[in-house]
């Protein structure tokens, strides 16, 4: 079951402590930057000669200790300069990844016990080059199939912008406790959703398409995954759990799960933070957002950037209205009725027949959803965003959605979805994708036009 802060870091250590490492020295600067797009994934034939020697037993990544706290956490923890770090050998021992998740453990997991932390700027950590960490995932992944392929969709009007775009990921990642135990996908094998691997298969997907901003619903391995492998490639790192999460009703739960948002520190300078629980009917409901007003470094530009998960099932539309309109009226208060431009991402578990969907194409903030520009007349949301079979039938839906201030903000490009035969007739989630939901990935400018009105 979860464990608190003190008992998950001292399983860590102690587990660290028995695997024979040696030292090796590395790089002390590393950049999430060096690949804008896509990056075609093949699997390692053998694990990285980085990682010593392999064994003849498939290669397990350790980075799946259970978390520290239930909580709410913002950490904001900056990249160090490291020296040397341990690398270990793959096999039946200890992997560099977790090597490096152990020693983020051992600078942080101690002190994640309150319901609200703040790590210092000034605490460092190693960094990670996002390369070896991708040589890992794709050791631990060699004997599945290899990565689903996706292509970026040209959406460009004109080529006027001189900076770089920002590129922001919405994805609703499976919580791995409802994956194994309440979703009942009845079409993948058990050993499709094993964590050792799963969580490789997510952190392949986030480094393939390097996100500046990454926005994740359903996480319940933020503490003992997410936060220390991401904060060590540069992002800063906020996770607001549901007050009720349902993974809290499974048997070997690793904590709740909730929303999570990340941004790359040396794009972006935080300048307002906030937590929001949504209510309904007047009355506070168990899911949450996070949003965020960010600083681009390079144009001076403020934006705000919200993540969501709003109430899923039949029957609960209303109740999904209302928790829409609560999330519009705060983002109208933060971003100054949308003075600030406003990017929403999130698993809004809707249709775009609902009526918290006409809420938002129709809201004074003045909103447009991006996928809707990969159509041929740009007004039709995709015919898809999770895809699943489950003991009631076959459940094909578009439920997530990237919203954004469409007089302050351009779509460059957008990631097309997989196709019917790349999911294959099983669905999702799979041995080749970690999740029942596609991750949705966007690249954004500032509209350049000063005389464009709001």
């Amino acid at each position: 079951m979860y464990q608190s802060p003190a008992r998950s870091l001292c399983s860590a250590l102690s587990t660290l402590c028995c695997a024979p490492c040696t030292t090796t020295t590395s790089s002390s600067s590393s950049s999430l930057l060096l690949l804008r797009s896509p990056v075609p994934v093949k699997r390692a034939l053998s694990p990285p000669a980085l990682l010593g020697s392999s064994s003849s037993a498939a290669p397990r990544c350790g980075c799946c200790h259970q978390g520290a706290s239930a909580g709410q956490c913002s950490a904001a923890v900056g990249p160090g300069v490291a020296s040397s770090r341990a690398a270990c050998s793959m096999g039946n021992s200890t992997s560099r990844l977790y090597s490096a998740l152990a020693k983020t453990l051992n600078s942080s997991a101690a002190s994640q016990h309150r319901e609200y932390l703040e790590q210092s700027d000034s605490e460092q950590v190693d960094p990670i080059d996002p390369k070896d960490l991708l040589q890992e995932c794709q050791a631990v992944l060699q004997k599945r199939p290899p990565r689903l392929q996706r292509d970026f969709v040209d959406l460009r009007a004109d080529s006027t912008s001189t900076h770089r775009p920002i590129r922001v990921m919405q994805w609703n990642i499976l919580a791995q406790a409802l994956g194994e135990g309440k979703d009942n996908f009845i079409q993948c094998p058990m050993e499709a959703l094993k964590w050792e691997e799963r969580k490789c298969l997510i952190l392949e997907e986030i480094l393939a398409y390097q996100p500046d901003v990454l926005c994740l619903q359903e996480v319940d391995h933020y503490f003992d995954t997410f936060q220390p492998l991401l904060s060590r490639l540069g992002y800063q790192c906020t996770f607001f759990p549901k007050p009720w999460s349902p993974c809290l009703d499974v048997e070997h739960n690793n904590g709740p799960d909730g929303c999570a948002l990340f941004f790359l520190k040396d794009r972006f300078t935080l300048t307002n933070s906030v937590n929001i629980r949504l209510t309904a009917m007047k009355l506070k409901t168990n899911q949450v957002a996070i949003a965020q007003t960010l600083r681009c470094s390079e144009t001076g530009k403020l934006f705000c950037i919200a993540v969501t998960h709003l109430k899923a099932r039949t029957g609960w539309e209303r109740f999904r209205s209302a928790q829409g309109c609560d999330l519009l009226q705060n983002l109208k208060n933060i971003t100054q009725g949308a003075e600030i431009p406003l990017i929403i991402c999130g698993d809004f578990n809707a249709e775009p027949t609902e009526e918290v969907y006409k809420e938002f194409s129709t809201s004074s903030l003045n909103l447009n959803s991006a996928y809707k520009l990969l159509s041929v007349d740009g007004q039709s949301e995709p015919p898809y965003t999770t895809w699943k079979i489950r003991p009631s039938g076959e459940c094909r839906h578009t439920l997530d959605y990237i919203w954004y201030s469409q007089h302050a903000l351009n779509v460059n490009s957008a990631l097309g979805l997989l196709t019917e035969e790349q999911i294959g007739p099983n669905r999702l989630p799979s041995f080749n994708y970690p999740s029942d939901h596609l991750s949705l990935v966007c690249d954004f400018s500032f509209n350049q036009d000063p005389d464009r009105l709001l």
